[in-house]
């Protein structure tokens, strides 16, 4: 990897993190939720209501970006649903619908179908099919990649890293009609290489989670969202990314180096 420098582009460059909430799985914890990646609908139907008291509303990845690159993003926050659950499309997307929001979906074109078996504890929760990403897209939905089978980008040799970012966005265009826009980096594992290969790959932007030193346009920290977040807890994470913003002042360039 050279010195050489790549400045994240279009509208995140030099600017702040926008406060982007991070979800999974919405549905029944009685299974079991060792990953605490789970809110019951009636969680998150809460915690939706919560942010249309404080004049807040929620959106996908790729109209808050475009509406902060015009200045009008001052009441929106993203939200955001890792791993392409199925029960985002019979659970999360008609509250989102019935509180006035709209989402960003990562999902598994690899997996479609599938379960979360890369979680070893379980349980075990269906992902959606292809025809189940179509209806969250047509409900007005985002819809992003998340890699073709979620794996760490960070451990995949070039060919590999190549095949997930590509080959993901690839089966979703099919899928959609639509090239996503974005794109989850896996258990949230980024570093520069992987940031930028995002970018080459095609994305206008990447989400991650706490991505430190390496945050940028194409790895975007985002603030999670459990069952434990109720008001007071929502209300203390916002004034946290507040605090924090400062530090995003201006985003890191990524290092640019050779095929990533």
């Amino acid at each position: 990897m050279t010195a050489d420098l790549l400045a994240p582009a279009g509208v995140h460059a030099g600017r702040r993190a926008p406060w982007t909430l991070m979800y999974h799985s919405v549905g029944d914890r009685r299974a079991g939720d060792p990953y605490l990646v789970t809110v019951t609908p009636e969680r998150l139907a809460g915690q939706l209501l919560w942010l249309r008291r404080r004049g807040l509303t929620g959106v996908g990845m790729r109209q808050l970006l475009a509406a902060r690159a015009r200045g009008r993003a001052g009441r929106l926050v993203g939200l955001t649903f890792d791993d392409g659950y199925a029960d985002f499309l019979t659970d999360a997307v008609p509250l989102l619908r019935a509180h006035g929001h709209t989402a960003t979906v990562f999902v598994l074109p690899g997996r479609l179908g599938g379960t979360n078996a890369w979680d070893p504890d379980g349980p075990r929760k269906p992902l959606l099919t292809a025809d189940g990403i179509r209806a969250a897209h047509t409900a007005g939905m985002e819809i992003g990649s998340h890699g073709l089978l979620h794996r760490d980008l960070t451990a995949l040799d070039d060919a590999d890293l190549d095949l997930e970012l590509t080959e993901s966005r690839s089966l979703l265009t099919d899928i959609t009609g639509t090239a996503p826009a974005g794109f989850c980096h896996p258990y949230g594992a980024v570093d520069p290489r992987t940031a930028l290969a995002t970018r080459r790959a095609g994305y206008d932007y990447a989400c991650a989670v706490d991505p430190g030193p390496v945050a940028c346009g194409h790895a975007l920290p985002r603030t999670y969202v459990g069952q434990a977040d109720n008001s007071p807890r929502l209300h203390a994470k916002r004034l946290l990314h507040r605090l924090r913003r400062a530090e995003l002042a201006t985003l890191p360039a990524v290092p640019q180096g050779g095929d990533a």
